[in-house]
């Protein structure tokens, strides 16, 4: 018991344990490798054109409309509540996976899908705001690598069930809806941030400004986060709040808003040291990730296209759980290899683009489902590994607050990139293209990030080799960096 309510104290071992335990059951989704096998067979018997053309364009439409009030809701409500409310829809989604029939059921369930993406902003930043700046890098490591764990055991177990015990497909989604419940009732110990990022006091904020004028590049430290099992630190918070305007208050939100814009303006200012760098690593984030999720929901139609999942054997999860592990290394890879990624970063950027640019390719023009999941494979690892390295380069150059603006920018851009692509190529309103063409557009877009951020990493890299100051000055921007991660 003396062992329970000391880890239960603990500043940030606790919320690390139960946040990751959410996070491994949230992921653990056994069905969602299946989901277009299930949608246009016999349980849900939805045609593969509405499916494509009809059905997935809602989710996207609906996830841009949900993403910029989740994200200022996030921090309003201080994560916790947001957490909760990605946990009950997923529940919801499974609900009506399960029992819903019909097609109006179906587009009710890619809104309510819309709502448990736009909350994974809320999983994200949740950590950062109870836990000490020591152990950023750590928490960080821990969560990541519980729901890569959730998302490998599930596909693994639903490909398991699929082709050992030939379960199925509604057995695979109630199994499912037992799992995410699970994360749903976890949700309810996480402990309930006392601060956030924007909306705070205007001492807080004016505290956070002299804290951020003070400090040099890298320096920039948040105050300690409190929490719930700090009784000190919460009987402090509330007397802040009880001689407050009030949380809700006109003046808070007005605080929000200058302390919004005054990051936006610290981020993006042509006066910030690293402001071309950050402006390119930003620009291959959204181009990249609106490409990549717009691959992601299609995949499953395309190999439905190849080989229909009605008459061939479907191994969907076996193809996720070998992608999550290969990105889970490559992750990892990044972490433990020294590589100055100020100077070779961007035409890393552009090298593996390339080989995704093929991989995209290939999978359009076979007709050989291995060789579909091959690529496939190869993708995906490739924009895990990137998006690693750029997620580690924009965050240790910016305070937390700048960081989390950033983000949610980068995010709503390739977001409103992927609903332009989805509203002229997929919908079908508007051309309402088959699957293969949508692939060789995709691959198409993929090919041009590929040749930008080639030429740009070629001439990076050329001009830090040839000219001896430039790469001193890279060198000490690298170390300046290396420092700052510190605090991830």
């Amino acid at each position: 018991m003396g062992f329970l309510a000391k880890f239960k104290s603990s500043s940030w071992a606790y919320p690390t344990a139960v946040l990751s335990l959410y996070g491994f059951f949230a992921n653990c989704r056994v069905a969602e490798p299946f989901l277009t096998p299930y949608l246009i067979g016999p349980n849900k018997n939805i045609s593969g054109e509405v499916v494509t053309n009809y059905l997935f364009p809602i989710w996207t439409y609906s996830y841009l409309a949900f993403l910029f009030p989740v994200f200022l809701l996030t921090d309003f409500l201080r994560h916790k509540p947001l957490i909760m409310v990605q946990g009950f829809f997923l529940v919801t989604n499974y609900v009506l996976l399960c029992f819903a029939p019909g097609l109006p059921a179906m587009i009710f369930l890619q809104v309510n899908y819309a709502v448990v993406t736009s909350t994974e902003v809320a999983y994200f930043s949740y950590i950062y705001s109870v836990i000490p700046v020591e152990n950023y890098q750590r928490a960080t490591g821990y969560l990541r690598s519980a729901m890569l764990a959730g998302y490998t055991i599930g596909a693994s177990l639903g490909q398991m069930l699929i082709s050992l015990a030939e379960v199925d497909y509604f057995y695979i989604n109630a199994i499912t809806l037992g799992i995410v419940s699970v994360a749903f009732l976890v949700s309810f110990w996480l402990p309930m941030p006392q601060r956030s990022l924007f909306f705070k006091g205007k001492k807080d904020a004016a505290e956070g400004s002299q804290s951020q004028r003070e400090g040099q590049l890298g320096a920039y430290r948040p105050e300690e986060p409190v929490t719930d099992v700090d009784e000190v630190g919460l009987g402090k918070e509330k007397m802040e709040h009880n001689g407050s305007a009030g949380w809700c208050s006109r003046e808070n939100v007005a605080t929000a808003g200058h302390l919004l814009w005054q990051s936006f303006r610290e981020s993006y200012s042509s006066r910030h040291c690293l402001f071309l760098h950050l402006i390119y690593w930003s620009l291959w984030w959204a181009l990249a990730t609106s490409g990549y999720v717009q691959i992601f929901n299609y995949i499953q139609l395309m190999w439905n296209h190849i080989e229909p999942s009605t008459t061939s054997s479907v191994y969907n999860g076996g193809v996720e759980a070998v992608c999550s592990l290969v990105g889970a290394a490559a992750a990892f890879s990044v972490g433990h290899i020294k590589v100055p990624w100020a100077v070779w970063g961007e035409l890393a950027l552009g090298l593996f683009s390339a080989i995704g640019t093929c991989a995209v390719f290939l999978m359009a023009l076979t007709s050989s489902i291995w060789a579909s999941y091959g690529g496939y494979v190869i993708f995906k690892s490739c924009y895990m590994l990137l998006i690693t390295i750029t997620t580690f380069q924009i965050a240790s150059n910016l305070s937390m607050e700048c960081y989390a603006l950033t983000f949610g920018i980068n995010t709503f851009v390739a977001l409103s990139l992927q609903t332009i692509i989805t509203g002229i190529f997929v919908d079908e309103a508007a051309l309402g293209l088959d699957i293969v063409t949508q692939f060789i557009i995709y691959g198409s877009y993929y090919a041009a990030i590929s040749v930008l951020f080639l030429i740009r990493g070629t001439y990076t890299a050329c001009v830090s080799r040839c000219g001896p100051d430039l790469s001193e000055t890279k060198e000490l921007e690298s170390n300046v960096e290396v420092i700052s991660a510190e605090r991830l």
